[in-house]
């Protein structure tokens, strides 16, 4: 909070305390004029009640004035000064009229003084009590007719001494009291400066606070103890598309699934002192998308050590899991390569066994013969087959195709020769090529 804002906070509550004290002067004048007029019924020495009114009708004035300055001027020391002086006055001349030093409106000087401490502080405080204690004093002389003999009926007991006694009494009465409230005052200023700094530390440890949590990558959610979601930061909203609004008052479960022997697994975790457990779940986005969780539930204690609710941490782990996924199919087929290797390794061994025999057969027999051809076309088919199994272990770097021309005539009799010696073609089926 800046200097500017704090000054015009205290303006705005010593403003709201002027216009209290205008009100409470309006109704503690008709308090006054409906007590005195009880009196009156019951015998005692009170003003009229026609003095009532007219005391009255003087605060209600007043009343009205003091509100016209309160519109018009910002001073507002100023009229409680103005306004604690008409009171000073006021309430001296109801004790005059009232034409007794034992008057009751005295009590009014105190009320006066206190407030006097409240608006303009301890020394002015002081000050209002010594003016209450000369205007009372003067008022109570005069009575008395301390410049020559007065009416022994105002004189307290009948003597000028007792009455001067008592005169100083509610003198020194008045300025322990304006002592007393100042340094009340001053107490409660200080207090007020150290709980106004204390306000604004708090407001500045909550917006630290606030901002850290919105700053957290991971989503945060506080629950109360039923589980219904209390708080929702930001990057819970990114993860979940839920909005805070939305999402507010909604039982865990809406994100979690069922929780309940998950926070008892945490609350017993975090009674031994272990680290809180992990656990992981699907969620489903407000867009119907289904993510994977991982998350873990810690108890909220409040300043007493008692729990309140719960905090639950999470995280999205769908691009985590589908690349471990993807790596274990990797590792899949990378074993299946392994073990197709093998195997490819394990079928040269009888081709080229089988090549060899064939070429050591084919040198046995006549260039021209049937046989020789047949020998060849097995020899080019182990060399095709073998051919395939270099390809096969070799998927991971494919080679570029390569167009060539090719004799159709020749590869239709290469197969129409191993079709008439074949075991599945019997004499029933003629075969003949016209190539």
């Amino acid at each position: 909070m800046t200097v500017a804002e704090h000054t015009s906070e205290s303006g705005r509550s010593a403003g709201s305390k002027l216009g209290w004290l205008i009100v409470g002067r309006m109704l503690t004048a008709v308090a006054l004029s409906v007590v005195g007029a009880l009196w009156i019924r019951a015998g005692d020495r009170l003003p009229p009640i026609d003095k009532s009114l007219m005391l009255l009708t003087i605060v209600a004035l007043l009343t009205i004035v003091y509100a016209l300055l309160f519109r018009v001027s910002k001073n507002i020391r100023m009229q409680a000064r103005f306004q604690l002086a008409v009171d000073v006055f006021l309430v001296t001349w109801l004790v005059w009229d009232s034409d007794v030093i034992q008057s009751p409106y005295i009590a009014l000087y105190i009320v006066v003084i206190a407030i006097s401490s409240l608006f303009l502080g301890r020394r002015e405080a002081v000050v209002t009590s010594v003016g209450c204690a000369f205007a009372f004093s003067a008022c109570s002389l005069a009575l008395t007719g301390v410049f020559g003999q007065g009416p022994s009926s105002r004189l307290v007991g009948g003597s000028l001494s007792q009455t001067v006694q008592w005169v100083g009494l509610f003198d020194i009465a008045f300025l322990v009291v304006g002592l007393l409230s100042g340094r009340l005052a001053e107490r409660q200023s200080r207090s007020d400066v150290r709980l106004q700094a204390a306000r604004k530390s708090l407001a500045t440890l909550r917006a630290l606070h606030e901002r850290i949590v919105a700053s957290i990558r991971s989503g945060v959610v506080t629950t109360d103890l039923e589980g219904r979601i209390y708080t929702f930061n930001v990057a819970a909203r990114e993860i979940t598309g839920y909005s805070e609004d939305a999402i507010r008052g909604q039982d865990a479960s809406i994100l979690f699934g069922e929780i309940k022997d998950h926070v008892a697994d945490a609350l017993r975790a975090a009674e031994t002192g272990n680290a809180s457990p992990r656990f992981e779940t699907s969620c489903l986005t407000s867009e119907g998308m289904r993510l994977r969780l991982g998350y873990s539930i810690s108890p909220l204690n409040s300043e007493a050590g008692e729990t309140t609710g719960m905090v639950i941490t999470f995280q999205d782990l769908t691009q985590v899991r589908s690349l471990e996924e993807t790596s274990r199919r990797q590792d899949r087929l990378a074993a299946i390569g392994r073990m197709a290797a093998s195997i490819a390794h394990e079928i040269r061994n009888p081709l080229a066994a089988m090549r060899g025999s064939i070429q050591m057969l084919r040198s046995e027999v006549e260039n021209d013969s049937s046989q020789a051809e047949l020998m060849e076309i097995i020899l080019r088919e182990s060399d095709r087959l073998n051919r395939i199994i270099t390809d096969f272990l070799s998927y991971a770097r494919p080679r570029s195709l390569v167009q060539a021309r090719v004799d159709v005539g020749d590869l239709l009799h290469q197969t129409f020769s191993l079709m008439r010696h074949s075991p599945e073609i019997s004499g029933l089926w003629r075969i003949s090529e016209n190539v």
